[in-house]
């Protein structure tokens, strides 16, 4: 009987995983498709009705949104109970729990705002990284219900000062990176630079014109600071963890997710903003952000040795 529950715990959390996913790739898809009022000034209900009468692109996409965000809110609830009630002993479990619920509650009130009573671009290129953070924290959940089999060899490995504080120190940045592609997309500057990687590349080094091409800059040397600060981590992992699969491993990845996610970039600019790339784009910086938090999560519960100073 109870390996019936811990494979149903199983099944629970990676659904609620693969929701938030859908959650944060649905909001991407509402923005890049301003179907954000596509149910009107009109919140839970959707142009005054529970379930819309008629149905338009616009209604179809934020009001799958919001249903999928319903039900998923449900299954995050039940994963935070459950892994507490389970799993409560296993530090991180009851922190992570709660993140998970705070997150999601506030990314959903400012959705609400929105609707209701509309936010300026600043406030809502929030709305990603907050989404990102709630996702970030049910997918880690997911991970330490699979380490109790010994799925992750997460509990047996050293890590150094040195890449202690990069982690930190570049996962934290990544967010600013998060922030500003959301702000490129909020203001509508994804296409204000038609070259690439300058925004005028017959003109280097000139300086924006303005704040829509700021914005579009900041973005790029944001993702460039970024690539070069992975890079460097991944080449010290590759030196100093081949021991470690972990940790060899989990860099090697975020500098591909890293470069895949400039590649996406600059076909977003060539395509037009093509909705396939787009959504490709938001996936790969959900998906990096999720591996530099369990990076994060690893530092925290990884044993400590003063030799390694790495």
């Amino acid at each position: 009987m109870q390996h019936k529950f811990n494979w149903i715990l199983k099944w629970v959390a990676v659904a609620t995983t693969l929701g938030m996913l859908l959650i944060l790739l649905g909001g991407a898809l509402v923005t890049k498709t301003d179907s954000g009022l596509g149910c009107g000034r009109n919140w839970p209900d959707c142009n005054g009705s529970l379930i819309p009468k008629e149905i338009t692109t616009e209604v179809l996409i934020e009001f799958s949104h919001r249903f999928v965000t319903g039900a998923v809110s449900i299954l995050v609830l039940i994963l935070v109970v459950w892994t507490w009630r389970k799993l409560g002993h296993v530090k991180g479990v009851k922190s992570l729990g709660f993140l998970a619920i705070f997150f999601l509650i506030l990314q959903a009130l400012i959705g609400a705002a929105q609707v209701l009573w509309g936010q300026g671009d600043f406030i809502l290129a929030l709305h990603f990284g907050i989404s990102l953070i709630s996702f970030a924290a049910v997918m880690l959940l997911a991970m330490i219900v699979f380490e109790v089999d010994q799925k992750f060899d997460a509990d047996r490995v050293f890590i150094g000062k040195k890449l202690k504080w990069h982690t930190i120190g570049v996962t934290l940045y990544s967010y600013i990176v998060v922030y500003t592609g959301a702000l490129v997309r909020h203001t509508d500057a994804s296409l204000v630079c038609g070259d690439w990687p300058f925004c005028r590349n017959n003109k280097p080094f000139e300086l924006p014109n303005n704040m829509y091409e700021w914005v579009q800059m900041s973005h790029r040397l944001a993702v460039l600071l970024i690539f070069i600060w992975l890079f460097y981590i991944m080449i010290h992992a590759i030196k100093h963890y081949k021991d470690q699969r972990v940790i060899y491993w989990g860099w090697i990845i975020a500098f591909i997710l890293v470069t895949l996610q400039i590649i996406a970039g600059l076909l977003i600019i060539t395509t037009r903003l093509n909705l396939i790339v787009s959504l490709l784009h938001s996936l790969l910086i959900t998906l990096l952000f999720g591996l530099l938090c369990y990076m994060i999560l690893l530092i925290a519960r990884s044993t400590h040795n003063e030799k390694n100073n790495l």
